[in-house]
């Protein structure tokens, strides 16, 4: 990731910028001071990309040169990151679009143009731009390791809802009886007994067992054995049911070897974040547990410089809202939708789980709750506080402990409502929460705007 400029950047020998493409790369050079600029293509080879960075360094003795390139993780940043002497500089494809856009409102492109204009933007505003530094190794891999996690999970669910929609057709009863699809109870019940008339003609003994095997409660056990028997088919089409069945297998085996991989990286992940120096930050914040602790470790990093302040990282998120406003037009305050999907979704989750284990998230998302406000948005408040809580604890590197926080918002007389935080914790009552009201985000988050600010 991008980490704010250095005090004092090094004197560049040349600026090259690299628009980069899957096979060929075109590539501008511009040396200071001497005009006019150099142009060529770049193979996305291995050997071609050592032999241009040795060139240039044999031409410019080793001395630092500036590269930007729209990519801020591939193969072909990873493929310069190995250079120490290359200084990259990640441009968001978004902002040399709309550079593009501001010069040529015609449309036209092409990539000699568009190298051009990221030269531009490097030599002109190096200013605003931001190198690329590197985090140690181990948060690399930490933070590589809980993305591709969620890669798979994101698809073992995509799979699982094929499954689902097929069963809907022809098995209903087994999203019922088997629970969630993605088990391995699920994987081999479906595997021996596909269709309802084969379920039906095992034996109740063998299934009791079967189920047994599989650590089921015998109250659940027994509904299943009741319930089985009395289960009509929905449908008896063998021109329907016949594929779906092979699908449904074929999904199955998709799903198991998904669940195995999870298994592989939950494992990986472990490891790497037992050893981490952060480790013990994140380890035991209520509700994080095995799988959004590493995340979180992996949202803030190692380098104590990459934010400034919380409100740095709140904007980074997306959990802060954006504001918008002119002479013209009335103000508005809405949901940031240009951010990291991924970070913002482990702060978001992370603050969903620390409901039912931490007494004041219990008590703060009830009474945002109870002012009218959606599930999510009462999340993403809870989210807010928490961040900042977790930048402090992570810039003093000391654990967040929950007594020290609630004497320090009683002395600074920030209560969550109108009685004494402790006291409403130690009598055991919350804000009533709010009906089935409709999640009205962006015409809310301006009162939830105020709110935050009023009690951070």
């Amino acid at each position: 990731m991008t980490q704010p400029i250095p005090a004092q950047e090094p004197e560049f020998a040349a600026f090259v910028a690299l628009d980069w493409a899957d096979q060929e790369h075109t590539w501008a050079l511009e040396v200071p001071g001497a005009p006019p600029r150099e142009r060529g293509k770049l193979e996305q080879t291995p050997e071609a990309i050592d032999a241009w960075v040795a060139q240039l360094t044999a031409r410019f003795q080793g001395r630092p040169i500036a590269v930007a390139l729209e990519q801020a993780r591939g193969a072909l940043l990873y493929a310069l990151s190995k250079y120490p002497h290359l200084v990259l500089y990640p441009i968001h494809g978004a902002t040399s679009s709309r550079y593009r856009a501001a010069l040529f409102p015609s449309g036209r492109k092409d990539d000699p143009l568009d190298t051009d204009l990221l030269l531009d933007l490097l030599v002109q505003q190096r200013s605003r731009l931001r190198p690329l530094r590197p985090d140690t190794e181990q948060t690399r891999k930490l933070q590589v390791l809980v993305e591709k996690r969620r890669q798979l999970v994101d698809e073992r669910t995509a799979q699982t809802n094929r499954i689902t929609d097929l069963l809907k057709v022809y098995f209903p009863q087994a999203l019922q009886w088997f629970d969630k699809l993605g088990s391995p109870l699920a994987g081999v019940a479906l595997e021996r007994w596909p269709t309802l008339p084969r379920l039906q003609a095992e034996d109740a003994e063998h299934l009791r067992q079967f189920f047994r095997q599989h650590h089921c409660s015998p109250e659940r056990i027994q509904q299943r054995l009741e319930e089985i028997p009395k289960a009509r088919p929905l449908l008896e089409d063998p021109a329907i049911i016949d594929p779906s069945v092979l699908m449904v297998q074929a999904l199955l085996q998709v799903v198991a070897a998904l669940r195995q991989g999870i298994a592989a990286l939950d494992r990986s992940i472990r490891e790497v974040f037992a050893d981490h120096p952060d480790a013990p930050l994140f380890d035991a914040l209520p509700g994080a547990g095995p799988v959004l602790a590493p995340r979180l470790l992996a949202a803030f990093g190692s380098q104590r410089d990459r934010f400034q302040s919380a409100q740095q990282i709140l904007s980074y998120s997306g959990i802060a809202p954006v504001i918008a406003r002119s002479g013209q037009t009335q103000l508005w305050i809405h949901f940031r939708w240009a951010c990291p999907k991924f970070l913002r979704q482990s702060f978001h989750e992370f603050a969903e789980c620390s409901i039912p284990q931490c007494g004041w998230a219990k008590t703060f998302y009830a009474r945002q709750r109870a002012q009218h406000k959606g599930h999510h948005a009462a999340v993403r408040a809870l989210a807010f506080k928490w961040i900042r809580i977790l930048f402090r604890c992570w810039q003093t590197r000391q654990p967040y402990q929950e007594d020290l926080y609630l004497a320090a918002r009683e002395r600074r007389a920030v209560p969550l409502s109108r009685r004494p935080l402790r006291t409403q914790l130690a009598a055991g009552s919350a804000p009533p929460a709010c009906g089935n009201a409709q999640d009205r985000e962006l015409k809310t988050v301006g009162a939830l705007l105020k709110s935050l600010m009023a009690g951070a």
